[in-house]
């Protein structure tokens, strides 16, 4: 090889190592920041895993449930529950966040009818050539001063610029207020749903417990010789089936509880229960008519409230985009003080007057910012209407809904009084000899139905009642808490 290709050699091989560079994936923390290839997973670096479990410790500092319920943890009432969701839920706290921003615009807004006062300082060290410049005179002097500038009329474009910010505070508060009962609806859908399936668990317990008794009986009649083997086979087959329910059911409390645990705003695995209710629910307790209801949403309502006051907002902005059309006057003046140091003097320095504004033309800009914040200003009023009218309807469902509630418990509880007798009744004449097997489990399986379907109605009124005081707008006040979690 001669001496000529050496260079040629180097040259390429520092060509390969920079393309090797250009093209290969960076390296983060030692590893290579991304996967290899497209069907193999990326695997992190030390550093990064470690910053992970740092992470998961911080998340875990702090129990998400308040100190005052620790005690008694395994025994929550429902408004103890909304408690601990309302504390822990991001929304609200959002919501919570934006209307103190909302507030402080408000109050920045409200600063506009003050005047606008600001201070000056300065230090000036000034030198001069004399005629000729063969000598320089200096002069040191400082100033101090302060200046106004005040709006005194702008044919109202301040003031609606003001309300224009009360109003969008007051639509953050209502929102607010919305967002609360939104997660109170979501608890308690949740916490009825954790009471449905326990009571399922309890009703389906003892359907087991019926038909282990009704196995018993046709085991007695068959080592008498008044039943057959098939006799026995179909008890057992009721048996397994009846068990096989039980551990369905059981798989779903757990479910639910832990759906209950996340509304709550804790880890699916919290250790906690709460108190459910017991006994028919207090149907007799609902007096409103449905007008009554009606009327209590749309002055309740925040959402609905909510939509009113941005409407309020959209045309307070109109009316402050309108007023650029229009001249605006306004207050100036200042006040200094000049001093000459090494001149031992100085003199006061002062201004005073008015300034009027007036818009002459700027390519039609002004007119149509005033007619689409018009406009706009249509367009709430009329999402206002819409959400009344959904409102309404809203209301009008929960109502009927709730009403259908209490049919089905009235019912439910006569299904079931007829099941448990019709079901005494076939036993009895099982054991006596004079009924089938068939006749026994017919009657078990519809008393396992009527059990389920009267919890299930149970459970639809205390959602129905819910969603009712949720759409007229009443969920959530303490007492309305207080009076479910006391139950019947």
């Amino acid at each position: 090889m001669g001496n000529g290709s050496i260079p040629v050699l180097a040259a390429s091989v520092c060509i390969a190592i920079f393309a090797g560079c250009v093209y290969d994936v960076p390296r983060v923390y030692g590893v290579p920041g991304a996967s290899p290839r497209p069907d193999a997973a990326w695997v992190p670096p030390k550093k990064a895993v470690e910053k992970q479990e740092e992470a998961a410790r911080a998340e875990k500092s702090g129990s998400p449930i308040p100190r005052e319920y620790l005690d008694n943890i395994s025994n929550l009432g429902l408004w103890d529950i909304v408690n601990i969701a309302l504390r822990n839920n991001k929304l609200t706290r959002q919501t919570w966040a934006q209307a103190r921003a909302a507030a402080a615009t408000f109050a920045g807004k409200v600063g506009s009818y003050f005047p606008d006062i600001n201070g000056s300082a300065a230090a000036t060290d000034t030198k001069n050539p004399t005629l000729g410049g063969r000598y320089v005179n200096g002069v040191w002097s400082y100033s101090a001063g302060a200046s106004l500038d005040w709006l005194l009329f702008d044919f109202g474009g301040r003031s609606a610029s003001v309300e224009e910010s009360r109003q969008a505070l007051f639509a953050a508060d209502w929102s607010h207020n919305a967002e609360i009962q939104g997660v109170i609806l979501q608890v308690e859908q949740a916490y009825y749903g954790y009471f449905t399936a326990k009571s399922l668990l309890t009703a389906q317990q003892a359907s087991v417990e019926e038909a282990k008794s009704n196995q018993a009986a046709t085991n007695d009649r068959h080592s008498a010789g008044l039943a057959t083997i098939a006799d026995v086979l179909q008890a057992r087959t009721a048996l397994s089936q009846a068990q096989l329910g039980l551990a369905t059911l059981s798989g779903q409390v757990m479910t639910t509880r832990g759906s209950l645990a996340t509304a709550m705003g804790l880890e699916a695995n919290s250790a906690f229960d709460v108190v459910l209710p017991v006994g028919a629910p207090p149907r007799e307790k609902r007096v409103q008519t449905v007008q009554e209801c009606l009327d209590s949403a749309i002055r309740k309502r925040p959402d609905l409230a909510a939509a009113r006051t941005l409407a309020l907002e959209a045309d307070a902005h109109a009316k402050n985009v309108q007023a650029n059309e229009f001249p605006s006057l306004s207050a100036t003046g200042s006040l200094g003080w000049i001093s000459l140091v090494n001149l031992n003097g100085g003199y006061t320095t002062y201004s005073a007057g008015l300034g009027l504004s007036v818009p002459i033309f700027a390519g039609f800009s002004r007119h149509y910012d005033a007619a689409a914040a018009r406009a706009q200003a249509d367009a709430a009023h009329a999402n206002a209407q819409n959400v009344k009218d959904l409102v309404t309807l809203q209301v009008w469902t929960s109502y009927y809904g709730l009403e259908t509630a209490d049919q089905t418990i009235v019912a439910s509880d006569d299904l079931l009084a007829s099941a448990t007798e019709n079901h005494d009744v076939a036993l009895g004449r099982y054991t006596s000899g004079v009924g089938s097997i068939l006749d026994l489990l017919v009657a078990q399986t519809a008393l396992e139905s009527a059990r389920a379907q009267q919890i299930q109605a149970r459970a639809n009124w205390w959602l129905a009642a819910a969603q009712l005081a949720h759409d007229i707008g009443t969920l959530g006040t303490k007492s309305e808490m207080e009076r479910k979690d006391g139950g019947p």
